[in-house]
């Protein structure tokens, strides 16, 4: 029996090899374990996107898999197994991976859905001295293994990396920009039965979720992430790469792939996803610009952060090198973006409540940049991430939070913090005009609280700052500053209050 998990439903996780020990006709098992959703308090639309997905895949396989709704893991294996030897592929979790190694049946496999193999990668770390890991060398070296995106030995069209191209800020007067819309799934019996089974579990007590579940917007099925990944190559990704890290508070999606949930439930495959990218530009249909940025997001972003979950070690997420130590507000834990003031985040909190996702500049710079500058928890803020966003998973938001968005590590993972002013909102989008808080203000009525965020964040961690080569002028404009009293007494008394 081999043993399937919620995240690994696409068919290259059926395909035989010695390794994993499957065949084409090994019995399969699902298990769905409501412990899980007890643990953390998940987004409702994320919840019902997995049990979703997963219940639509058992439908697919029909009598090849054992189906079993559990209360936990170890319950669901010991009903559909007892004591008989089980295989699985390796999980993406440390606390998955722990399970299933407590589990004398279970045999683990060499993990799948991802385009580079984890001893490989640890041999090009190893041969770096485990320092200097840049997603840019990396990305680079991914592209030459698997021959993507190149001319012979050179890059295509002369250049490893097109992203000076893709920082346009949003056209000028524009609500949304002028291209198809993204594909929708339909509803189905299935999604109606889990929602009623959700609404239920919350009913009785047994577990509590957080955000709104309207009609499903992600892929479930094999064949519907495959549809949207068509769509998006054939009628969105011309216009993806130019505008990728805009912002418009009308069209959160912009030219947006929407793929990241398909790929982390394993119903795509991120080499077909680049591969047909690729496809789209020798064919004329698309620009190499937008398609080198496609391509790094997946080649690139995705397959370095998945690595450096497992080659970093689990104590990674406990990174803190800021010794911050806030707890989240109890607003920004139930997503009450009624609450918030400031357009930008009030703007983007409603697109988390209401779908479970917004892009990557939203996540960085308006949510993520917001909790580093108020000192909260890294790990508190990791683990928001991963329960109230419908593609979060531990492996994705461990490096990206701890590493990037909250530099917990201290530049293990990037050079510098990511976070800025109001200057940069209000240059890439249109988020800025209508608010209640002016960009330029530090201080007053309308001082924006990302702007005197930035320089009070800068100002409690100047003496580490100051030695970073990308940050040392940025922490010498404080001396600039004739008003930083002031900036200091009105972000303290700010504290956690809604902004």
């Amino acid at each position: 029996m081999h043993w399937l998990f919620g995240d690994q439903l696409g068919p290259h996780f059926l395909r035989p090899s010695e390794d994993s020990g499957l065949a084409r006709d090994t019995p399969l098992l699902m298990i769905e374990a409501r412990s899980v959703f007890r643990r953390r308090r998940f987004h409702r639309a994320k919840a019902h996107l997995v049990l979703s997905a997963m219940r639509h895949r058992a439908a697919e396989l029909g009598d090849r898999v054992t189906y079993v709704r559990g209360d936990t893991y170890r319950e669901g294996l010991d009903r559909a197994a007892g004591g008989r030897p089980v295989t699985v592929h390796h999980p993406t979790s440390y606390a998955a991976l722990r399970l299933v190694r407590s589990l004398p049946q279970v045999t683990t496999g060499p993990a799948r859905g991802f385009l580079v193999p984890m001893a490989a990668f640890a041999a090009w770390a190893d041969g770096r001295g485990g320092r200097s890991l840049r997603q840019e060398d990396f990305y680079r070296w991914v592209r030459r293994g698997h021959d993507l995106l190149m001319d012979a030995d050179r890059p295509a069209g002369g250049r490893w990396n097109l992203d000076h191209d893709n920082r346009q800020p949003p056209p000028r007067d524009a609500t949304a920009l002028p291209v198809d819309r993204p594909y929708r799934p339909r509803e189905d019996e299935i999604d109606e039965r889990v929602r009623h089974d959700l609404d239920r579990w919350e009913k009785d007590g047994d577990v509590c979720f957080v955000g709104r579940d309207g009609p499903r917007l992600f892929p479930a099925t094999r064949a519907e992430a495959r549809a949207a990944l068509r769509r998006f190559v054939e009628r969105r990704l011309t216009a993806f790469g130019p505008y990728e890290d805009a912002m418009l508070a009308a069209d959160p999606v912009m030219s947006h792939s929407l793929l990241s949930s398909s790929l982390n439930l394993g119903l795509l495959d991120p080499a077909e996803c680049v591969e047909q990218a690729e496809a789209a530009w020798r064919e004329g249909r698309a620009p190499l610009n937008s398609v080198e940025g496609f391509v790094r997001q997946i080649a690139g972003w995705r397959e370095y952060v998945w690595q450096l979950y497992w080659y970093f070690g689990e104590d990674y997420r406990n990174s803190n090198v800021l010794r911050h130590t806030a707890p989240l507000p109890g607003w920004w834990n139930d997503l009450d973006a009624d609450d918030v003031a400031a357009r930008c985040l009030h703007t983007v909190l409603s697109q988390v409540r209401d779908t479970g996702w917004t892009h990557h500049i939203p996540r960085l710079m308006i949510l993520g940049s917001y909790a580093l500058q108020r000192g909260w928890d890294p790990a508190a803020v990791t683990d928001w991430f991963h329960r109230c966003f419908v593609d979060g998973y531990d492996w994705v938001m461990v490096p990206n939070v701890v590493g990037m968005s909250q530099y917990a590590d201290g530049g293990r993972m990037t050079t510098k913090p990511y976070t800025s002013g109001g200057a940069y909102v209000n240059r890439m989008s249109d988020l800025c005009g209508s608010c209640v808080y002016r960009p330029a203000d530090r201080t007053g009525a309308h001082a924006c609280p990302y702007t005197a965020g930035y320089w009070a964040f800068l100002d409690r961690h100047r003496s580490g700052l100051e030695r970073n080569h990308r940050m040392s002028r940025a922490v010498r404009g404080l001396d600039r500053l004739a008003d930083l009293d002031a900036v200091r007494r009105q972000e303290r008394a700010r504290g956690d209050s809604p902004p």
